[in-house]
């Protein structure tokens, strides 16, 4: 089965179908998707300024153990929820090169994420390696924002 068959056998699947027709479970996916986007940007960019060097007064630590679960929660649940949207339209997103270059900045971003954690796991990295991270991730995840948003306007 190549590719456009999955999309097409993915895009038929009753759940798919049950989304595209609902009155209310697709606005509620997409509102899911939007909660799920706020709380993962919404912790993680406050997290990346604080690796950057702004209030200095409030342990890295501290902010960490605040903020790190939020992010994660918001991830999973918009990872989760945007399975779902891409569902109802599977082949038209999987054919656009804006959804390709979403998917390349969210693993980008993940990938960079993981990594921090696995530093802080170790000992927590030096001040410019977590900096450096601190920069990838406000490049990618508002991009990634950005690049999700515009999709709305191009299908």
């Amino acid at each position: 089965m190549g590719a456009e068959e999955l999309w097409a056998a993915l895009e038929a699947t009753a759940l798919a179908t049950h989304l595209r027709g609902s009155r209310w479970t697709y606005p509620l996916v997409n509102a899911g998707h939007i909660l799920g986007i706020a709380l993962l940007v919404g912790s993680v960019v406050p997290l990346d300024l604080r690796l950057l060097g702004l209030w200095r007064s409030i342990p890295r630590a501290a902010v960490e153990r605040l903020l790190v679960p939020v992010a994660a929660a918001g991830l999973v649940v918009a990872v989760t929820t945007g399975v779902l949207l891409f569902l109802v339209q599977a082949r038209d997103y999987a054919a656009l090169g804006l959804f390709q270059a979403k998917l390349a900045l969210i693993a980008v971003a993940t990938l960079n994420a993981l990594a921090a954690v696995a530093l802080r796991r170790r000992g927590g990295g030096s001040d410019w390696l977590m900096a450096g991270l601190a920069a990838v991730s406000l490049l990618c995840w508002p991009a990634a924002l950005v690049a999700g948003r515009m999709l709305g306007y191009v299908l």
